[in-house]
């Protein structure tokens, strides 16, 4: 069965005030979802360890989530091997990421190889924010240079009351860097799929971004591994 490679934040704070991790859900729903089709699963981290979950996205959540429990020892990005061990990439969003995944630059080059060797791309949320400043292989161009892709949009990181604590504006990053970014109106389930790359807009878009990873996976032509 396709191997995944998930990829999550390790980041744990924004400020003193302001704890963070990744948004549980995005990570737990698409787990399942791989999860009941059969594929084999793989989490990592930038370093290892246990993820930080964002406080904010555990209101309802079962401790006794399996998904969850993956999280509590995540393997380095370096144990977990090269885009050849696997058939796709996904990552999941919280605004940790804005402040390791897309500072990483180890991750960038692995998603420079898993698009050059045509394998899916796949992230929701903040997720793309480790699409910044990756740089195509043998290229100078950025990697989402032309890519059709959407993220948490700048509205929706205004909404809620988070843009002035972030680095940067991920939906406004990306266009500087040539990406075509399409966005729904806030926290509606919204995806955008352009060849082997597919992205979410939000929390609500997890379900949906997961489908189509799994949908694209009945074209034998992604099937690199």
């Amino acid at each position: 069965m396709p191997k995944i490679l998930m990829v999550v934040t390790g980041h744990s704070q924004i400020d003193s005030e302001h704890p963070t991790g990744l948004w549980l859900d995005e990570y737990s729903i698409p787990w399942h979802a791989f999860h009941d089709a059969g594929f084999e699963i793989v989490t990592a981290t930038p370093h290892g360890g246990k993820a930080p979950i964002d406080p904010r996205s555990l209101e309802g959540a079962d401790p006794n989530d399996p998904a969850r429990k993956e999280l509590e020892a995540t393997m380095t990005l370096r144990e977990a091997g090269d885009a050849q061990d696997y058939a796709a990439v996904f990552i999941p969003g919280g605004h940790g990421t804005m402040f390791d995944l897309a500072n990483f630059d180890p991750l960038k080059t692995l998603l420079s190889e898993f698009d050059a060797q045509g394998k899916i791309i796949a992230a929701v949320c903040h997720g793309p924010a480790a699409f910044v400043d990756a740089i195509r292989t043998g290229e100078s161009e950025t990697l989402v240079a032309g890519k059709r892709i959407t993220c948490f949009t700048d509205d929706e990181e205004r909404a809620v009351k988070l843009d002035k604590l972030m680095p940067f504006l991920l939906e406004s990053k990306l266009r500087e860097q040539g990406a075509n970014v399409v966005d729904a109106p806030n926290f509606t389930d919204h995806i955008e799929v352009d060849g082997t790359w597919i992205t979410g807009q939000n929390p609500q878009s997890s379900g949906s971004t997961a489908k189509a990873v799994i949908e694209a996976f009945k074209d034998a032509r992604t099937l690199v591994v």
